[in-house]
């Protein structure tokens, strides 16, 4: 019988009672704020997750100075095609150890688009991404261009080809948080 890892149980854990979005736009109870827990049996290590997501918000005064806001969604949350939303996702360690090697993946669903150079991470955390449905993950994804004379060059892949963002956390001290940041866009 194979063993899971924590990274997988985390992920399993995540995915499983993090419902993320997959219809957009306008989907209606997609971002409650969920929490969910997952258990390393080997340590008794415990990591609660939560994932929030919030909407930007652009408002413009008398004098039309723009100032910019987050709006949590809740309940029934309506986007629309430009709307940006951030999302934030927490892991705490509520155990008395240190958990070791905590892998996060999150997909970018479809309709939506990541913003480039908009993750960022506590704790150490390492951000990579995938273009190849999680297949494989790279710090800078890249893609084959063939250009019109034929010549094959390598360029950095666009957001509309981002699949999943990963968080690797290499260590998460007893009764303390890990936490990311992107930002999306609903296309």
């Amino acid at each position: 019988m194979k063993r899971l890892s924590f990274a997988s149980l985390g992920a399993i854990a995540l995915i499983a009672t993090v419902p993320f979005v997959s219809q957009v736009p306008g989907v209606a109870s997609l971002w409650h704020s969920t929490s969910a827990v997952a258990e390393n049996v080997k340590t008794q290590g415990q990591i609660q997750l939560r994932l929030e997501a919030e909407k930007q918000v652009v408002a413009q005064d008398q004098q039309g100075k723009q100032s910019k806001t987050w709006q949590p969604l809740k309940g029934q949350a309506v986007v629309r095609p430009g709307d940006v939303l951030r999302y934030t996702l927490s892991g705490e360690n509520k155990s008395d150890r240190a958990v070791k090697n905590l892998t996060l993946n999150q997909p970018i669903p479809k309709g939506i688009m990541y913003v480039l150079k908009s993750a960022n991470a506590t704790n150490n955390a390492k951000i990579t991404y995938s273009i190849d449905g999680g297949r494989s993950f790279v710090e800078n994804p890249t893609v084959r261009v063939t250009l019109p004379n034929g010549k094959v060059e390598t360029k950095p892949a666009p957001a509309t080809v981002y699949t999943h963002i990963r968080l690797q956390v290499p260590s998460v001290a007893a009764k303390t948080i890990v936490k990311a940041t992107y930002q999306t866009q609903v296309r």
